[in-house]
C-alpha cells in the first residue's frame, strides 16, 4: 500500500523552510538557499547535478532514502516556479531544466490549466487544478504500489500535516538563522498528534528528524 512521505524538507534554527520574496534569481527566497547548501557537499547532491565527487556520509544516505520505493510526487506551483496568475505561455518547464531528476510522474498544484508536459528522463508534470486530495488520488494510482511523496512548497507541506495525510515526515535541521520567510510549523493544526519522532541523527552539518505517524 502506497504511503505519502516528505523527505529532504530543510528548516532553519528558527523554523524556516523558504525565505522571503521567492524569484527566478532565488527559487527558495532571500538566503533560503542556504539551508540547503549542505546537500551539494554530498556524493547524491553532486550526482543530481551531473558532477562527481562529495561525501558518501550520513548526510547522503539521508537524501538517498528520499528516492527509495517513491513512485510519483506531488508538489506546489511555487515549488515548480516563480510564475504567478495565468501561464504567459509554455515555455517554463520548472527550476530543473529539460531533464528533472524526479524519473517519474509530478502532479503540480495549480488554479489554473496547462497541459501535461513530458521531459526528458521519464519526468512528466500533470497540472491538478482540483486541490490536494485529487493531486494526492492521480499521483497514488501514477505510483502504482510505490509511495508517493510530497515535495513542497511550504504551503503544500503545512497543510498536508495540518490534515493529517502524511505517514512519514524527515525533517533536517540546519544551523542557519534566516530571520523570516515561510515557517514550515505554523498553521499545522494539531500536528504532531498522533505522530512519534522515531529517528534523529547528526552529522557535522544537520540534524535529521523522523516523524512517523504513531
Amino acid at each position: 500500500m502506497s504511503r505519502v512521505r516528505v523527505h529532504n524538507f530543510c528548516v532553519s534554527l528558527d523554523g524556516f523552510a523558504a525565505g522571503p520574496d521567492q524569484s527566478e534569481t532565488d527559487p527558495m527566497g532571500v538566503r533560503g538557499g542556504t539551508i540547503h547548501e549542505w546537500v551539494w557537499d554530498t556524493r547524491f547532491g553532486q550526482a543530481m547535478i551531473g558532477q562527481e565527487g562529495g561525501s558518501t556520509g550520513i548526510d547522503d544516505a539521508w537524501l538517498r532514502l528520499g528516492v527509495v520505493d517513491v513512485g510519483a510526487t506531488v508538489m506546489g506551483r511555487n515549488m515548480f516556479g516563480p510564475i504567478r496568475g495565468q501561464w504567459p505561455d509554455e515555455s517554463w518547464v520548472g527550476w530543473w531544466g529539460g531533464e528533472p531528476p524526479f524519473h517519474h510522474p509530478v502532479f503540480v498544484l495549480t488554479h489554473y490549466a496547462r497541459p501535461a508536459l513530458e521531459l526528458a528522463g521519464g519526468t512528466t508534470f500533470h497540472f491538478v487544478t482540483d486541490g490536494l486530495d485529487s493531486a494526492l488520488r492521480q499521483a497514488t494510482e501514477a505510483a502504482a504500489g510505490l509511495d508517493v511523496r510530497i515535495g513542497g512548497g511550504v504551503a503544500t507541506v503545512r497543510e498536508a500535516l495540518r490534515r493529517g495525510l502524511v505517514d512519514e515526515l524527515h525533517v533536517p535541521v540546519v544551523p542557519v538563522l534566516l530571520g523570516a520567510g515561510e515557517r514550515l510549523w505554523e498553521d499545522v493544526g494539531t500536528w504532531p498528534q498522533g505522530y512519534a519522532c522515531t529517528q534523529i541523527e547528526s552529522s557535522d552539518a544537520v540534524v535529521h528528524l523522523r516523524f512517523e505517524r504513531a
